[in-house]
């Protein structure tokens, strides 16, 4: 399996990593599907969608491993605090990530997510953060690194 952000990348860049990576299932873990600016469009779910289907890369939304609202503010607020913004951001809250494992990972059922994509090849984890420490995708990969014994990768802009 892999991850992939939204940020840093343009939807040609976007697509070319994940058939760089034989990617077949791509697995939505954002609450919103849909990304602020202009440069970001092609990543709200519709305009993805129609992305993915043209590059015959199948597209699964799993709301139920995306944060509440309330513990997004939560990271906002120690982003606020540390002076970053969310496209900046490094790392997670402590308190966020102990949340959202007891909140959100602990009730989530991740077998159906380690089933072989359809046609083989990998599925990938999607959020919109660049780097996977800042975003809860890395919580997932990794809980699934130490359960199910999946080999991750993180795909990055080049």
């Amino acid at each position: 399996m892999v991850t992939i952000g939204v940020y840093g990348f343009a939807v040609e860049s976007f697509l070319e990593r994940l058939r760089h990576a034989d990617v077949r299932l791509l697995l939505d873990v954002r609450q919103r599907r849909g990304v602020r600016g202009p440069e970001y469009a092609w990543a709200n779910a519709r305009r993805l969608q129609s992305a993915l289907a043209e590059a015959r890369i199948a597209y699964e939304h799993h709301p139920e491993l995306a944060p509440t609202t309330e513990l997004r503010r939560l990271q906002y607020a120690e982003d606020d605090r540390q002076g970053v913004g969310k496209r900046s951001r490094r790392e997670l809250a402590v308190a966020y990530t102990r949340r959202y494992t007891a909140e959100i990972l602990d009730r989530a059922d991740l077998t159906p997510i380690v089933a072989a994509p359809p046609g083989g090849g990998s599925a990938a984890l999607l959020c919109v953060e660049r780097d996977p420490e800042a975003c809860h995708r890395s919580l997932i990969a990794q809980r699934l690194v130490e359960r199910h014994h999946v080999t991750m990768e993180h795909l990055l802009p080049l």
